[in-house]
Parts: C-alpha cells; structure tokens; sequence
C-alpha cells in the first residue's frame, strides 16, 4: 500500500501490554477492498495482538433519518457476517463516536481508522487523537487518488484538478489489493450494545421519513448492482448516461456514500469490463475526478453548506443583483416537498427522490436550477435543496451532494448569458429536456413505478 494514503493523527509505538489493535470503521463499512481494514491486519500481525473492529453509531447524525440507518444496518449486516468468517470481533455500540472509540481505545497497543471528509467526521477524528493514549492513523480509503497528493488547495472546476489527478491515477489503479490473513483470535472481545439483527426498530432516530424499498444496502447488494450495469449499461454509459429517460445510472453513489464499495474496486472492474473506449473514460471520469473533486470542496472548504461560503464569489454577486428580479412563480417549501408545482418533469424528479431515496443525476440539476428560479431568495433555495437533499437522498449528506448543490448557483461553472434571476449563473428550461430527451417518459416511468409502490 502505497503511503499517500496514510494520516497520523497521534504518532508514536504502540503501547505494549494492551490486549487488541482496534480498528475504528466508520467511513468504509466493508470488508472487501478495505485498504484500512488490511493497514489494521498487517498492524496487528505486527504486534502479535488480535484484530477488533468497532463501529460507533451515533442516532443523530446531522439530517439522517429512519431512511439512512435501514440502508446502514444492512450493510453492517454483511460486514458483521464477513468479519465473522474471519474470525474478527466486530463490535458496534451505539453512542457519540469519539467517546465510543476512545472508550475502547484504552486497551489497545494503537488505533487505526479511516478518513471522512465532512466537518463532523474531521472533528470526530480529531476529538479522539486528542484524548486516547494509543497511537492513531487512518488510511485513505474513500478515493482512488489521495486528496492532499492530488492538490493543497480548493480547485476551481473539473479542469484544473482533472490533470492533476490523472497524473497519479493510473499508479493508485494497477496498485495491488493486499489480502492479509485473519490474526490471532481474541478469548474475550468487548461487547456490542446493539444487535445488527434487530435492524432499526428500537434505535432512537428520526422516523419522518420512511426507508427507501428500491436500493437494498451492503457490499453484496452493491456487488450485484454494478455487475448488473457492467453488463448492460456500461457500454453505452457516454452516450446516453444523461438522459433521465434511459435511466442507464450505475446506482453507486447510496454504496459509496456508506462506503459499502469502494471507488478503487469499481475502477478496476470498470476497466476489466471492456467495455468502448469512450465508455469506460465517461464513466471513470464520473468515478474518479468529478467525485474526487467533490472531496476537495468539502476538504478545503468547511463552509460546503453555507451559501455564502460555497457559492463563488462571481455567483453570489450576479445573483445578488437580480435578487429583487420578478419570479412569474413562487412556492413554498412545503409545495416544493410535495411535489405541487406547474412543472410535471420537476415534480417526477421530486417524487423520485422522496419515493426511492435517489434521483437521476441530470434530473438533480434541472431539479436545483428550478428551485432558485421559483423561491424569494437565492440563499432560501440554497438552504431548501440542501435540507431536501439531505433528507430524502439515500446518499445526501455527502460531498457529492453538497457539490452538487453549489454547482446549481455556479460552483465548479462558469459565468453564461446574462438572464433575469440568474444573472450569469447558469440557467436550465423545461425546454431543454424536451429538446434532447424523450422527457415524458422519464415522468412516466416515475409515476408508473410510484403506482406500483401503492398497491
């Protein structure tokens, strides 16, 4: 493995006399192509001491809900049964992470993690560095590239980071997957709070919103899901992965966001799938810099979710002065939640969304430019679409959508035309749909399925 990939948070030797190395999972919940699951294995066979692996489950972790735990248990599900096989303790316990992991820090010879980009998950790992007596690093295991090798400072757009990271990219690709052996088994593990089979029912989190039935969670669900698309949409992913009507949407980002596959693992199956050239760039385009990109938005940029820290500065001056422009329509956000607008191509995306926890990603930008155009302010749109996305997304509270979002009011873009309420920031039509995709049948297929749901 490769030392780009590596964070110190408490340098030192590990304390001898402890009874495990402790692995603290919390970014990448699985166990294949976990390069800090194989980072704490190799610490362990190091220090001849057993290998325990813990997850902290906090039940109010900012904007999730009853949607988001279901989608996790079942993806702890399949890490506790892989762990199992391996003959690896695997302990959740339900509490504040840092005081969670710093508990079961104090009888361990050093800490391993892995590393999340978000404000909380820097403070959380920071928080523990600050109070265990152990040695802590994390290996980077979120990206193909490491984000602090690819660049020191928040990029601009896709262009100026995109050679950056292919400088490095084709090195983390063609790195080996290391697949170090289980270590020596542990007499009297700690114990876990919560039983993964008991699924969510008795945990104290926010039930407003029901969980998704379309995606089901867990790195086997995941697996299935990208063969699935290697298979019969990959080939013409350059093409048409656009157009909401096709659908043709590899459905990673809910695993990816809980870290149930890897970014590295689905680049390497992408490339082995030999699939069109074109293909395979488009997609490992989306993959590795796009995505990546996001990571260093919300990396150099604590303010992701703060209009006036994430919308540029030439945005927020265009947007400003067209501030007071007239809107032929406004909503409230509670006919915006519903999906009660004049627009039945941005009520569909709604619904999509609301009904099946994931939007076609090109709908998701139709759906963000329509709610500056259709609320008093720029800052209130920017606060609604986050709030939504958060809440309904299976993959909200993610980078990708925080960049996301600040891409509707110009982030990683460039100034257009010059229009009312827009100003220069980039403008989306109704019209635009209908010129290039066969649009009603997008809505169709949503209402259609929402039919389904109901019977």
């Amino acid at each position: 493995m490769q030392n780009n990939r590596l964070w110190i948070y408490r340098p030192g030797q590990p304390v001898p006399g402890k009874k495990y190395v402790l692995y603290w999972m919390q970014q990448a919940q699985r166990t294949a192509c976990n390069l800090a699951l194989d980072w704490a294995l190799m610490a362990a066979q190091d220090c001849q001491l057993p290998l325990v692996v813990a997850f902290a489950l906090t039940p109010t972790f900012p904007g999730a809900n009853a949607r988001h735990y279901q989608f996790m248990f079942e993806g702890l599900a399949d890490v506790e049964q892989a762990l199992q096989k391996r003959g690896i303790p695997f302990v959740i316990r339900l509490g504040n992470p840092p005081e969670v992991i710093t508990e079961l820090a104090r009888d361990a010879a050093l800490l391993v993690g892995d590393i999340g980009y978000l404000r909380i998950q820097r403070a959380w790992r920071k928080q523990v560095a600050e109070n265990i007596d152990c040695p802590f690093s994390a290996i980077e295991t979120d990206v193909v590239v490491p984000i602090r090798l690819v660049s020191e400072k928040e990029e601009y757009a896709a262009r100026t980071i995109r050679p950056k990271i292919h400088r490095h990219w084709k090195r983390f690709l063609e790195e080996p997957l290391q697949n170090p052996p289980a270590c020596k088994p542990l007499r009297d593990p700690p114990k876990s709070d919560i039983r993964i089979a008991a699924g969510i029912a008795d945990l104290p989190i926010d039930r407003c919103i029901k969980p998704a039935e379309t995606f089901k969670g867990g790195q086997a669900a995941a697996q299935k899901q990208l063969s699935a698309f290697l298979r019969g949409g990959l080939a013409t992913y350059d093409t048409d992965r656009n157009d909401p009507a096709n659908n043709l949407c590899s459905n990673m980002s809910p695993y990816l966001h809980f870290g149930q596959i890897a970014a590295l693992d689905i680049a390497k199956q992408v490339q082995a799938a030999k699939a069109p050239t074109e293909a395979t760039d488009s997609y490992l385009e989306e993959l590795i810099v796009r995505r990546e990109l996001s990571m260093n938005f919300v990396y150099f940029n604590t303010g992701y979710d703060i209009y006036a820290d994430a919308v540029p500065a030439w945005a927020q001056k265009t947007l400003k002065k067209h501030a007071k422009d007239k809107r032929s329509t406004l909503y409230t956000r509670e006919e915006l939640e519903t999906g009660q607008t004049h627009d039945s191509y941005w009520n569909a995306a709604q619904m999509e969304m609301v009904e099946y926890g994931k939007m076609h990603n090109y709908m998701r930008m139709y759906w963000g430019k329509k709610v500056i155009e259709w609320t008093k302010s720029p800052e209130e749109a920017f606060q609604i679409l986050i709030e939504m996305n958060d809440r309904y997304e299976i993959d909200g509270r993610d980078a990708n959508g925080y960049t996301g979002v600040s891409w509707c009011f110009g982030k990683h873009d460039r100034p257009w035309t010059e229009r009312n309420i827009f100003g220069t920031v980039r403008y989306m039509a109704a019209s635009g749909l209908e010129r290039k995709f066969k649009i009603q049948k997008y809505v169709n297929r949503i209402l259609d399925a929402n039919a389904q749901l109901l019977l």
